[in-house]
Protein backbone atom coordinates (compact mmCIF):
# COMPACT_ATOMS: atom_id res chain seq x y z
CA UNK A 1 0.00 0.00 0.00
CA UNK A 2 1.23 3.64 -1.16
CA UNK A 3 0.57 6.06 1.58
CA UNK A 4 1.06 9.62 2.06
CA UNK A 5 1.43 11.79 5.51
CA UNK A 6 0.99 15.83 5.08
CA UNK A 7 1.25 18.04 7.82
CA UNK A 8 3.74 20.96 8.09
CA UNK A 9 6.02 19.14 10.60
CA UNK A 10 7.93 16.51 10.19
CA UNK A 11 11.44 15.13 11.25
CA UNK A 12 13.75 16.06 12.49
CA UNK A 13 11.41 19.05 14.10
CA UNK A 14 10.80 18.55 18.00
CA UNK A 15 7.43 19.77 17.71
CA UNK A 16 4.63 17.08 19.18
CA UNK A 17 2.85 16.59 15.88
CA UNK A 18 6.19 16.30 13.95
CA UNK A 19 6.59 13.64 16.32
CA UNK A 20 3.45 11.35 16.04
CA UNK A 21 3.80 11.47 12.42
CA UNK A 22 7.53 10.56 12.64
CA UNK A 23 6.61 7.69 15.02
CA UNK A 24 3.31 6.72 12.91
CA UNK A 25 5.37 6.91 9.34
CA UNK A 26 7.75 4.26 10.74
CA UNK A 27 5.37 1.86 11.97
CA UNK A 28 3.83 2.29 8.69
CA UNK A 29 6.92 1.75 6.73
CA UNK A 30 7.83 -1.49 9.30
CA UNK A 31 4.33 -2.98 8.35
CA UNK A 32 5.18 -2.85 4.52
CA UNK A 33 4.05 0.03 2.90
CA UNK A 34 5.31 2.55 0.95
CA UNK A 35 5.50 5.58 2.67
CA UNK A 36 5.77 9.42 1.71
CA UNK A 37 5.71 12.64 3.53
CA UNK A 38 5.10 15.90 2.24
CA UNK A 39 6.14 18.88 4.53
CA UNK A 40 7.68 22.21 5.50
CA UNK A 41 11.72 22.83 4.72
CA UNK A 42 11.64 25.17 7.80
CA UNK A 43 11.34 24.59 11.55
CA UNK A 44 8.41 24.14 12.77
CA UNK A 45 9.32 26.54 16.30
CA UNK A 46 12.53 27.99 14.75
CA UNK A 47 12.01 29.62 11.64
CA UNK A 48 15.81 29.71 10.62
CA UNK A 49 16.34 26.47 10.97
CA UNK A 50 16.11 24.68 7.11
CA UNK A 51 16.34 20.81 6.43
CA UNK A 52 17.02 18.96 3.35
CA UNK A 53 14.52 19.61 0.39
CA UNK A 54 14.04 15.25 -0.07
CA UNK A 55 15.88 12.40 1.96
CA UNK A 56 14.98 8.83 2.72
CA UNK A 57 14.82 8.11 6.33
CA UNK A 58 13.48 5.16 8.37
CA UNK A 59 12.77 4.14 4.29
CA UNK A 60 10.75 7.10 4.49
CA UNK A 61 10.85 9.02 1.45
CA UNK A 62 10.40 13.06 3.30
CA UNK A 63 9.80 15.72 0.17
CA UNK A 64 10.27 19.44 1.93
CA UNK A 65 8.55 22.05 0.38
CA UNK A 66 9.50 25.94 0.78
CA UNK A 67 7.92 28.73 2.57
CA UNK A 68 8.35 32.44 4.20
CA UNK A 69 9.84 32.58 7.87
CA UNK A 70 8.81 35.15 9.40
CA UNK A 71 7.88 33.36 12.58
CA UNK A 72 4.94 33.93 14.97
CA UNK A 73 5.47 37.73 16.62
CA UNK A 74 2.61 38.78 14.96
CA UNK A 75 -0.78 37.14 12.71
CA UNK A 76 0.36 38.41 9.37
CA UNK A 77 3.34 36.92 10.01
CA UNK A 78 1.89 33.53 10.88
CA UNK A 79 -0.89 33.86 8.05
CA UNK A 80 2.26 34.78 5.41
CA UNK A 81 4.25 31.22 6.58
CA UNK A 82 0.66 29.31 6.85
CA UNK A 83 -0.36 30.98 3.15
CA UNK A 84 3.17 30.00 1.17
CA UNK A 85 3.47 26.74 2.44
CA UNK A 86 -0.24 25.74 1.48
CA UNK A 87 0.86 26.89 -1.83
CA UNK A 88 3.61 25.23 -2.39
CA UNK A 89 2.24 22.10 -0.51
CA UNK A 90 -0.76 22.12 -3.26
CA UNK A 91 1.61 22.83 -6.31
CA UNK A 92 3.55 19.70 -5.16
CA UNK A 93 1.26 17.72 -4.39
CA UNK A 94 -0.26 17.76 -7.97
CA UNK A 95 3.87 16.42 -9.33
CA UNK A 96 3.57 13.77 -6.78
CA UNK A 97 2.26 10.25 -8.13
CA UNK A 98 -1.26 9.23 -6.77
CA UNK A 99 -1.31 7.00 -3.62
CA UNK A 100 -3.65 4.56 -1.97
CA UNK A 101 -4.25 6.50 1.51
CA UNK A 102 -3.22 10.41 1.97
CA UNK A 103 -3.30 10.47 6.17
CA UNK A 104 -3.61 14.30 6.35
CA UNK A 105 -3.38 16.66 9.81
CA UNK A 106 -4.48 19.44 10.77
CA UNK A 107 -1.27 21.91 10.95
CA UNK A 108 -1.62 24.58 9.32
CA UNK A 109 -5.09 25.35 9.05
CA UNK A 110 -6.86 24.51 5.45
CA UNK A 111 -4.40 21.49 4.75
CA UNK A 112 -7.25 18.89 5.11
CA UNK A 113 -9.24 21.35 2.53
CA UNK A 114 -6.42 21.06 -0.06
CA UNK A 115 -6.02 17.39 1.09
CA UNK A 116 -9.87 16.60 0.47
CA UNK A 117 -9.49 18.44 -2.74
CA UNK A 118 -6.78 16.04 -4.36
CA UNK A 119 -9.09 12.99 -3.41
CA UNK A 120 -9.54 10.78 -5.39
CA UNK A 121 -6.98 12.10 -8.30
CA UNK A 122 -3.78 11.86 -6.05
CA UNK A 123 -5.13 9.54 -3.29
CA UNK A 124 -7.87 6.95 -3.67
CA UNK A 125 -8.89 7.47 0.42
CA UNK A 126 -8.31 10.05 3.17
CA UNK A 127 -8.17 9.79 6.71
CA UNK A 128 -8.24 13.07 7.90
CA UNK A 129 -6.12 12.76 11.62
CA UNK A 130 -7.19 15.86 14.12
CA UNK A 131 -4.94 16.99 16.02
CA UNK A 132 -6.74 20.18 16.39
CA UNK A 133 -10.40 21.99 14.91
CA UNK A 134 -10.01 25.19 12.59
CA UNK A 135 -11.58 27.74 12.48
CA UNK A 136 -12.84 26.97 15.76
CA UNK A 137 -9.48 27.73 17.75
CA UNK A 138 -9.51 30.43 16.52
CA UNK A 139 -12.79 31.59 17.12
CA UNK A 140 -12.32 30.41 20.86
CA UNK A 141 -9.17 32.51 20.70
CA UNK A 142 -10.70 35.27 20.14
CA UNK A 143 -8.48 35.74 16.49
CA UNK A 144 -11.97 35.35 14.20
CA UNK A 145 -15.23 36.67 15.04
CA UNK A 146 -17.41 33.94 15.01
CA UNK A 147 -20.42 34.52 12.17
CA UNK A 148 -17.91 36.68 10.46
CA UNK A 149 -17.48 36.23 6.75
CA UNK A 150 -14.33 34.67 7.31
CA UNK A 151 -15.08 31.99 10.43
CA UNK A 152 -18.29 31.10 7.51
CA UNK A 153 -15.86 30.46 5.06
CA UNK A 154 -13.34 28.75 6.98
CA UNK A 155 -15.96 26.56 8.31
CA UNK A 156 -17.13 25.77 5.42
CA UNK A 157 -14.37 24.46 4.21
CA UNK A 158 -13.51 21.99 7.19
CA UNK A 159 -16.90 20.65 6.73
CA UNK A 160 -15.81 19.56 3.25
CA UNK A 161 -12.59 18.35 4.87
CA UNK A 162 -14.47 15.92 7.26
CA UNK A 163 -17.28 15.29 4.44
CA UNK A 164 -14.82 14.23 1.85
CA UNK A 165 -12.69 12.31 4.56
CA UNK A 166 -13.16 8.15 4.03
CA UNK A 167 -12.21 8.05 7.86
CA UNK A 168 -11.55 10.59 10.60
CA UNK A 169 -9.58 10.30 13.91
CA UNK A 170 -10.36 12.24 16.83
CA UNK A 171 -7.86 12.50 19.67
CA UNK A 172 -10.70 12.06 22.77
CA UNK A 173 -14.33 11.90 23.32
CA UNK A 174 -15.15 15.70 23.27
CA UNK A 175 -13.46 16.40 20.09
CA UNK A 176 -15.41 13.22 18.97
CA UNK A 177 -18.94 14.96 19.97
CA UNK A 178 -17.73 18.43 18.51
CA UNK A 179 -16.84 16.78 14.97
CA UNK A 180 -20.90 15.02 15.46
CA UNK A 181 -22.28 18.13 16.00
CA UNK A 182 -20.98 19.49 12.70
CA UNK A 183 -23.14 16.80 10.95
CA UNK A 184 -20.59 14.26 10.42
CA UNK A 185 -22.25 10.54 11.22
CA UNK A 186 -20.57 9.19 14.46
CA UNK A 187 -19.47 5.70 12.39
CA UNK A 188 -16.67 7.50 10.55
CA UNK A 189 -15.39 8.57 13.68
CA UNK A 190 -12.46 6.52 15.34
CA UNK A 191 -11.23 7.41 18.32
CA UNK A 192 -7.30 7.21 18.84
CA UNK A 193 -5.98 9.55 21.37
CA UNK A 194 -2.15 10.40 20.87
CA UNK A 195 0.57 8.28 22.12
CA UNK A 196 3.12 8.60 24.71
CA UNK A 197 6.85 8.63 23.42
CA UNK A 198 7.43 5.75 25.64
CA UNK A 199 9.99 4.55 23.93
CA UNK A 200 12.07 7.21 24.52
CA UNK A 201 10.57 8.90 27.70
CA UNK A 202 10.64 7.03 30.96
CA UNK A 203 11.08 8.34 34.62
CA UNK A 204 14.87 8.36 34.40
CA UNK A 205 16.48 8.80 37.39
CA UNK A 206 20.44 9.14 36.20
CA UNK A 207 19.24 12.04 33.94
CA UNK A 208 17.07 13.33 36.86
CA UNK A 209 20.09 13.64 38.57
CA UNK A 210 22.36 14.72 36.01
CA UNK A 211 20.03 17.66 34.80
CA UNK A 212 19.21 19.18 38.11
CA UNK A 213 22.96 18.95 38.99
CA UNK A 214 24.09 20.81 35.92
CA UNK A 215 21.43 23.76 36.99
CA UNK A 216 21.43 23.73 41.07
CA UNK A 217 18.60 21.98 41.30
CA UNK A 218 19.31 19.26 44.14
CA UNK A 219 17.81 21.29 47.11
CA UNK A 220 14.99 22.80 44.95
CA UNK A 221 11.47 21.60 44.46
CA UNK A 222 11.16 21.99 40.67
CA UNK A 223 7.54 22.55 39.08
CA UNK A 224 7.51 22.22 35.43
CA UNK A 225 5.50 23.03 32.52
CA UNK A 226 7.14 21.45 29.40
CA UNK A 227 5.69 21.71 25.63
CA UNK A 228 3.75 23.53 23.89
CA UNK A 229 3.31 27.75 25.35
CA UNK A 230 -0.05 28.53 23.19
CA UNK A 231 -3.07 30.83 24.28
CA UNK A 232 -5.12 27.20 24.18
CA UNK A 233 -3.14 26.38 27.10
CA UNK A 234 -3.71 29.70 28.86
CA UNK A 235 -0.36 29.80 31.17
CA UNK A 236 -1.84 32.87 33.29
CA UNK A 237 -2.80 31.31 36.77
CA UNK A 238 0.83 29.50 37.35
CA UNK A 239 2.47 32.28 36.39
CA UNK A 240 0.46 34.38 38.95
CA UNK A 241 1.32 31.84 41.28
CA UNK A 242 4.64 31.86 40.55
CA UNK A 243 5.01 35.34 41.25
CA UNK A 244 3.39 35.16 44.70
CA UNK A 245 5.77 32.00 45.80
CA UNK A 246 8.69 34.64 44.64
CA UNK A 247 9.73 34.84 48.46
CA UNK A 248 10.02 30.37 48.62
CA UNK A 249 13.29 29.72 47.51
CA UNK A 250 12.94 26.20 47.79
CA UNK A 251 10.73 26.61 44.79
CA UNK A 252 11.94 26.89 41.34
CA UNK A 253 9.33 27.04 37.76
CA UNK A 254 10.71 25.64 34.84
CA UNK A 255 9.04 26.11 31.22
CA UNK A 256 10.63 23.92 28.90
CA UNK A 257 9.37 24.36 24.98
CA UNK A 258 8.45 27.04 22.71
CA UNK A 259 5.88 28.80 20.76
CA UNK A 260 3.90 31.78 20.51
CA UNK A 261 3.49 32.56 24.38
CA UNK A 262 6.99 31.31 25.24
CA UNK A 263 8.83 34.66 24.75
CA UNK A 264 5.91 36.40 26.89
CA UNK A 265 6.77 33.82 29.47
CA UNK A 266 10.19 35.23 29.12
CA UNK A 267 9.55 38.92 29.04
CA UNK A 268 7.11 38.55 31.98
CA UNK A 269 9.73 36.87 34.21
CA UNK A 270 12.66 39.33 33.82
CA UNK A 271 10.11 42.35 33.75
CA UNK A 272 8.56 41.17 37.52
CA UNK A 273 11.34 40.32 38.92
CA UNK A 274 10.34 36.64 38.70
CA UNK A 275 13.79 34.82 39.71
CA UNK A 276 12.43 31.83 40.39
CA UNK A 277 11.40 31.56 36.50
CA UNK A 278 13.58 29.70 34.02
CA UNK A 279 12.70 29.32 30.52
CA UNK A 280 14.58 26.80 28.16
CA UNK A 281 14.09 25.85 24.45
CA UNK A 282 12.42 22.45 23.76
CA UNK A 283 14.61 19.40 24.36
CA UNK A 284 15.80 16.64 21.87
CA UNK A 285 14.03 13.51 22.50
CA UNK A 286 17.11 11.82 23.87
CA UNK A 287 16.95 13.97 26.19
CA UNK A 288 13.31 14.28 27.25
CA UNK A 289 13.46 11.41 29.57
CA UNK A 290 15.75 13.26 31.70
CA UNK A 291 14.00 16.98 31.74
CA UNK A 292 10.72 15.19 32.80
CA UNK A 293 11.67 13.66 35.84
CA UNK A 294 13.93 16.46 36.74
CA UNK A 295 10.64 18.18 37.70
CA UNK A 296 8.66 17.27 41.06
CA UNK A 297 5.91 18.55 39.53
CA UNK A 298 4.99 18.65 36.10
CA UNK A 299 1.89 21.00 34.83
CA UNK A 300 -0.83 20.45 32.51
CA UNK A 301 -3.13 23.07 31.74
CA UNK A 302 -6.47 23.14 29.12
CA UNK A 303 -8.01 26.05 28.32
CA UNK A 304 -11.81 26.62 29.56
CA UNK A 305 -12.86 27.15 25.77
CA UNK A 306 -10.86 24.91 24.03
CA UNK A 307 -12.01 21.38 25.69
CA UNK A 308 -12.43 19.23 22.12
CA UNK A 309 -10.70 21.96 19.94
CA UNK A 310 -7.11 20.85 20.68
CA UNK A 311 -6.00 18.10 23.36
CA UNK A 312 -3.20 17.81 25.85
CA UNK A 313 -0.86 16.11 24.09
CA UNK A 314 1.79 16.38 26.98
CA UNK A 315 -0.01 14.27 29.51
CA UNK A 316 1.29 11.02 27.77
CA UNK A 317 4.33 11.50 28.42
CA UNK A 318 3.73 13.17 31.86
CA UNK A 319 2.37 9.48 32.73
CA UNK A 320 5.36 7.55 30.70
CA UNK A 321 8.04 9.71 32.76
CA UNK A 322 6.10 9.07 36.15
CA UNK A 323 5.82 12.87 37.22
CA UNK A 324 3.06 13.80 39.74
CA UNK A 325 1.28 16.11 37.88
CA UNK A 326 -0.85 19.95 38.66
CA UNK A 327 -3.71 20.20 36.12
CA UNK A 328 -5.29 23.84 35.63
CA UNK A 329 -8.56 23.51 33.63
CA UNK A 330 -12.35 22.81 33.64
CA UNK A 331 -13.84 20.38 35.37
CA UNK A 332 -14.79 18.14 32.18
CA UNK A 333 -12.21 17.56 30.00
CA UNK A 334 -10.05 14.64 28.90
CA UNK A 335 -7.03 15.04 31.91
CA UNK A 336 -9.65 14.77 33.85
CA UNK A 337 -11.27 11.62 32.44
CA UNK A 338 -7.30 10.72 32.93
CA UNK A 339 -7.40 11.87 36.67
CA UNK A 340 -10.06 9.50 37.20
CA UNK A 341 -9.03 6.68 36.66
CA UNK A 342 -7.03 4.89 39.56
CA UNK A 343 -3.63 5.23 39.88
CA UNK A 344 -3.21 8.72 39.01
CA UNK A 345 -1.36 11.05 41.18
CA UNK A 346 -2.57 14.34 40.33
CA UNK A 347 -3.66 18.16 42.10
CA UNK A 348 -6.17 20.09 40.42
CA UNK A 349 -6.89 23.52 40.18
CA UNK A 350 -8.88 26.03 37.96
CA UNK A 351 -8.45 28.86 35.89
CA UNK A 352 -8.46 32.01 38.23
CA UNK A 353 -7.75 30.02 41.09
CA UNK A 354 -4.20 31.71 42.10
CA UNK A 355 -5.04 30.70 45.80
CA UNK A 356 -5.71 26.81 45.13
CA UNK A 357 -2.24 27.00 42.47
CA UNK A 358 -0.48 27.60 45.63
CA UNK A 359 -1.65 25.69 48.00
CA UNK A 360 -1.43 22.69 45.58
CA UNK A 361 2.53 23.47 44.37
CA UNK A 362 3.02 23.62 48.19
CA UNK A 363 1.46 20.93 49.42
CA UNK A 364 3.02 18.88 46.78
CA UNK A 365 6.18 20.10 47.51
CA UNK A 366 5.70 19.39 51.56
CA UNK A 367 5.03 15.86 50.31
CA UNK A 368 8.22 16.11 47.97
CA UNK A 369 7.51 13.11 46.55
CA UNK A 370 10.88 12.52 44.43
CA UNK A 371 10.62 8.39 44.29
CA UNK A 372 8.12 7.20 41.04
CA UNK A 373 4.22 7.33 41.92
CA UNK A 374 3.86 4.47 40.10
CA UNK A 375 1.04 5.26 37.56
CA UNK A 376 2.75 2.46 34.91
CA UNK A 377 -0.82 1.13 34.72
CA UNK A 378 -2.76 4.26 33.48
CA UNK A 379 0.26 4.98 31.45
CA UNK A 380 0.62 1.72 29.48
CA UNK A 381 -2.79 2.62 28.03
CA UNK A 382 -1.23 5.78 26.00
CA UNK A 383 1.31 3.54 25.03
CA UNK A 384 2.83 3.08 21.36
CA UNK A 385 2.27 -0.30 20.89
CA UNK A 386 -0.95 0.10 21.87
CA UNK A 387 -2.52 2.63 19.81
CA UNK A 388 0.07 2.79 16.66
CA UNK A 389 -1.56 -0.54 15.71
CA UNK A 390 -5.02 0.79 16.07
CA UNK A 391 -3.86 3.81 13.69
CA UNK A 392 -2.47 1.64 11.39
CA UNK A 393 -5.24 -0.82 11.33
CA UNK A 394 -7.49 1.77 10.33
CA UNK A 395 -5.63 3.30 7.73
CA UNK A 396 -5.75 0.05 6.15
CA UNK A 397 -9.14 -0.54 6.64
CA UNK A 398 -9.85 2.48 4.92
CA UNK A 399 -7.79 1.81 1.70
CA UNK A 400 -9.54 -1.71 1.90
CA UNK A 401 -13.16 -0.10 1.60
CA UNK A 402 -11.96 2.42 -1.24
CA UNK A 403 -10.58 -0.96 -3.36
CA UNK A 404 -14.49 -2.57 -2.58
CA UNK A 405 -15.84 0.71 -4.08
CA UNK A 406 -13.79 0.50 -6.67
CA UNK A 407 -12.35 3.92 -6.94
Amino acid sequence: MTILILNQAFYPDVVSTAQHASDLGIALSRAGHKVTVLCNSRGYDDRTLRFQKREVWNGIDIVRVPSTGFGKNSKWRRACDFGTFLVACAYRLWSLPQFDVMVAMTSPPLISYIASLAVPRRARSLVLWVMDLNPDEAIAAGWLREGSLISRLLSRLLLQSLKRAGRIIALDRFMKERIESKGIPSEKIALVPPWAHDDHVKFDLEGRKEFRAARNLSEKFVVMYSGNHSPCHPLETLLRAAERLVDHKEIVFYFVGGGSEFRKVQERSRTCGMHNVVCIAYQPIERLSASLSAADLQVVVVGNEYVGIVHPCKIYNVLAANRPFLYIGPAESHVRDIIRQDGTQAYISSHGDVDGVMTNILRAAQRNTKSSPLMFDVAKRFSKEVLIPQMISLIEESCRLTCRAGL
